[in-house]
């Protein structure tokens, strides 16, 4: 069984075959999925998905970095009232994103601190964005200095040594379809690191694996993930998926969320 512990299953490109898709994930293996936030936009999609589904699909809470403009502090406020509000898987998806924009940086920072400051009041893992910046997302985490923050770096696309400095500090790598890609660049971290610190995702309905590369993601798709890990560290699909799925239980506290929730 899979666990894709990063999906936006709630995207409005699954709009016209949301229930299907997730017949096809079950179909291929994945017990339990997990919804990270963007922003105020999709909490209502994300939140009626999660109603539907309510123990197979559960929400994150947390301010997209790409979503960080100059309302942020009316999008943390939400985030805010929201974790009063009830009780989440994680917060996320946070950090930051210095490809596509670098207007809001000192913004995002922020918003990356006060959310890992509430990680840590709640007592909640975070799911990092880091796109373009692992480096400046490990030294505001080592500048932090609270070795209660644990989380993980959503679809991790960086170099051995990162991946050692991120599991050191405390947080588990998110291996998407990228590892699949041709000139991924994943094999030497997957082949280096612990094991015990990888849990895989899809980022649906993004970045699709091989052989579906191009096309739009889905959850079942993290089965090709799973192939690939299985191939790097030469075992079964299925070891593959008793580990990573581990992984994220610990990480996410899954059991006893579902219990608490009364979702087991």
């Amino acid at each position: 069984m899979l666990i894709d512990t990063h999906t936006h299953l709630y995207s409005t490109k699954f709009d016209q075959d949301r229930e299907e898709v997730l017949e096809r994930a079950k179909a291929a293996g994945v017990e339990l999925t997990l919804l990270p936030a963007v922003d105020s936009e999709s909490h209502t999609a994300m939140l009626e998905l999660e109603a539907a589904h309510p123990e197979y699909c559960l929400a994150m809470i947390g301010l997209h970095p790409v979503s960080v403009k100059a309302n942020y502090e009316e999008e943390l406020a939400l985030v805010e009232s929201e974790l009063k509000r009830r009780k989440w898987v994680a917060i996320g998806e946070i950090g930051m994103d210095l490809y596509w924009d670098k207007t809001f940086r000192a913004e995002q920072e922020d918003a990356f601190l006060r959310q890992c400051r509430w990680a840590v009041e709640y007592d909640l893992p975070i799911a990092i964005h880091a796109r373009d910046s692992i480096d400046e997302l490990l030294e505001l985490i080592r500048n932090f200095g609270d070795e209660r923050l644990r989380g993980v770096f959503h679809c991790f696309t960086g170099t051995p040594e990162q991946a050692t400095e991120a599991i050191r500090l405390g947080f588990y790598l998110g291996i998407g379809g990228v590892a699949t890609f041709k000139n991924g660049g994943l094999t030497p971290t997957l082949e280096k690191v612990d094991r015990s610190r990888i849990i895989l995702e899809t980022d649906a309905p993004y970045l699709a694996p091989a052989p579906k590369r191009g096309k739009r993601n889905e959850t079942a798709y993290v089965k090709y993930v799973a192939g690939k890990v299985a191939e790097v560290w030469q075992c079964e699909i299925i070891e593959v998926g008793r580990i990573t799925s581990t992984n994220a239980r610990q990480l996410f506290d899954l059991d006893r969320f579902m219990r608490e929730n009364s979702l087991a």
